[in-house]
């Protein structure tokens, strides 16, 4: 049952609305004069407003009652109004829905309806409600989980070009293409270039290209319907729709097969989606953000990736720089990373001395920043002492790391060792180093994670 506000200037209506909803179980206020609703609204939350259309003599315009309806609107916008008059006609109908109101009544009402609208009314203010709460629910988690990516860090003209671009792009909804080493930052500038837009509302979808199998591709991104096939038990939405109003971001996109290639440029052409087993194309409303480390222009050259495809999702093209070339930058992220780790692992004090800036300032970093990220946190959680120290540090390309010395018989010592030493041969190129270790690029993903690589 709900809390129901009934406003109108004549006593009898009142009395019979009163004796009416509370006999059906629903709180009720009643009130005479119009002037009281913003108040009665601060100070209690209703779930409808029964609302008069008239309340001077012998006016049978409804102006009065389109006026406290827009001022109700304004003060609540998802609380539902129901309006109601005894010079009700099909036009003045239409004039009200078109106003905001959620339903229309004449008097004098029959008790049965009016008690059935005010049940739906109940309901839909209880919907919307579930979806306001979800809407912050969704704008807090989505904060959260965009807290991690909220710092790109850097003061070197190869960054500094980098911001420029992302502020020109960000309030526009051309679809961006970013290029870049593993580890360079990617789905932070896909974040950045999200928050800064007119969809910073909206959600962000990040969908990893290369871990989607070719069997699930269509299911994943465009949905289906239940009975689709052997395990569709309920109806699923794909990633473009879940995403439409926000921003989707395609990482790894340069790992596409031609064939899903294809169905994904009919699919941005139309921005309409057709879930599998059904013939009812959906549309869908979304920014759409790639992203890729492998050479993606070549690709196109040797006929390995589609060029209608590439010239629909790089509008415009963020090159971003590998941590080698922007040297510079490398203090100011040890120190980021310092104090983030320092403070998560409850380490007070801690500093890099000379030696260990030196040695971490002419390291090649193959693996970019999460190389250098991965770096500081375990020196951290190892350091015995609060000053980290050039031994602190220990990377695949020094001497004792060197060639295939095994300092020890257990298998698992031995993986990570060769794999630490094929991702730097191939300067992080995960593609290049999983060919070479025969692996996919999901199970070298999966052993990396393993192994904290």
């Amino acid at each position: 049952m709900g809390k129901i506000l009934v406003v109108d200037d004549n006593q009898d209506i009142l009395v019979a609305a009163r004796l009416l909803l509370k006999q059906a179980g629903h709180v009720v206020h009643a009130e005479q004069k119009p002037d009281s609703i913003p108040a009665l609204l601060k100070n209690e939350s209703y779930d409808v407003v029964l609302l008069d259309m008239n309340f001077t003599k012998d006016v049978t315009s409804g102006s009065e009652g389109f006026h406290w309806l827009n001022r109700i609107l304004a003060i609540d916008p998802s609380i539902v109004v129901i309006l109601m008059t005894a010079y009700g006609d099909v036009d003045m109908a239409v004039k009200v829905m078109k106003a905001g109101a959620t339903d229309f009544i004449t008097k004098p009402w029959q008790n049965e309806k009016l008690l059935a609208t005010l049940s739906v009314a109940v309901n839909l203010r209880s919907s919307r409600r579930e979806v306001d709460d979800l809407k912050i629910k969704q704008k807090q988690l989505s904060a959260d989980i965009d807290q991690k990516y909220h710092d790109m860090i850097g003061s070197s003209p190869a960054m500094q070009k980098v911001f420029e671009t992302i502020e020109k792009v960000a309030v526009t909804d051309a679809s961006v293409l970013i290029l870049g080493e593993n580890g360079t930052g990617k789905e932070l500038v896909a974040r950045a270039l999200h928050r800064q837009s007119p969809r910073a509302d909206q959600v962000f979808i990040s969908v990893d290209m290369g871990s989607i199998p070719e069997t699930l591709f269509e299911s994943e991104l465009f949905g289906h319907m239940k009975g689709a096939f052997t395990d569709a038990k309920n109806d699923k939405p794909g990633r473009f729709e879940v995403a439409s109003g926000g921003t989707l971001f395609f990482d790894e996109v340069g790992n596409l097969p031609l064939a899903m290639q294809a169905k994904l440029l009919r699919v941005l052409e139309e921005r309409r989606v057709t879930r599998l087993g059904s013939n009812q194309s959906r549309p869908v409303d979304i920014r759409l953000v790639c992203a890729t480390n492998m050479p993606i222009s070549d690709m196109v050259a040797k006929k390995e990736f589609r060029q209608d495809f590439l010239y629909r999702i790089n509008t415009v093209e963020i090159r971003l720089p590998v941590l080698r070339e922007r040297a510079e930058d490398i203090p100011l992220l040890i120190n980021y990373f310092l104090e983030t780790y320092a403070r998560r692992y409850k380490r007070t004090n801690m500093l890099v001395s000379a030696g260990a800036m030196t040695k971490l300032q002419t390291y090649h970093w193959p693996g970019n920043i999460r190389e250098l990220r991965h770096a500081l946190e375990r020196a951290i959680i190892m350091a015995d002492s609060n000053v980290l120290q050039p031994s602190d540090f220990l990377f695949p390309a020094e001497p004792q790391k060197e060639g295939l010395v095994f300092e020890s018989y257990n298998l698992d010592e031995i993986e990570k060792m060769i794999i630490r030493k094929v991702l730097a041969k191939h300067q992080g190129n995960i593609s290049h180093a999983a060919s070479d270790l025969g692996l996919t690029r999901t199970s070298l993903y999966r052993r990396m994670e393993k192994h904290g690589l």
